[in-house]
């Protein structure tokens, strides 16, 4: 998962266009992502995407024509799947109180709807991370 620079929760307004830009097949253009959701401006668009690019969730995918006028095209950088585990871990290690990692892990894994199959992918996880921590050790 890459790292993002800036691990800090996202705002209301990121988080909109950030969604509007995940479930679209191709890269948008700040109008056409105002157009997706009636309670954001052109002018608030154009704020947030400055944001997003500053913290390295997006990039600028394209230079195209909006029009007979040249614009830029925006895509995430970021997976929502990674979004959200970076999000975790920030508040995780944030946390006063220590959570011993396999109290957390027990408990997410009551809430999974086919624990059996999360179990065995977690031992070859595990088993994995044994073998490369062996081979650090030697």
């Amino acid at each position: 998962m890459p790292r993002v620079k800036n691990a800090l929760l996202l705002t209301e307004r990121e988080m909109d266009v950030m969604k509007i830009l995940w479930n679209s097949k191709k890269p948008l253009v700040a109008s056409e992502i105002a157009k997706k959701d009636e309670s954001l401006s052109n002018n608030t668009v154009q704020s947030v995407l400055r944001k997003l690019m500053a913290k390295k969730y997006i990039e600028v995918a394209d230079i195209v024509y909006s029009g007979t006028v040249l614009t830029r095209s925006y895509k995430p950088v970021v997976s929502k799947k990674d979004l959200i585990i970076e999000q975790f871990i920030n508040q995780f290690s944030k946390s006063e109180d220590s959570i011993p990692i396999p109290s957390l892990v027990g408990t997410l894994l009551k809430h999974e709807k086919n624990e059996k199959e999360t179990i065995e992918k977690l031992e070859k996880i595990l088993e994995e991370r044994k073998k490369i921590l062996n081979q650090e050790e030697k």
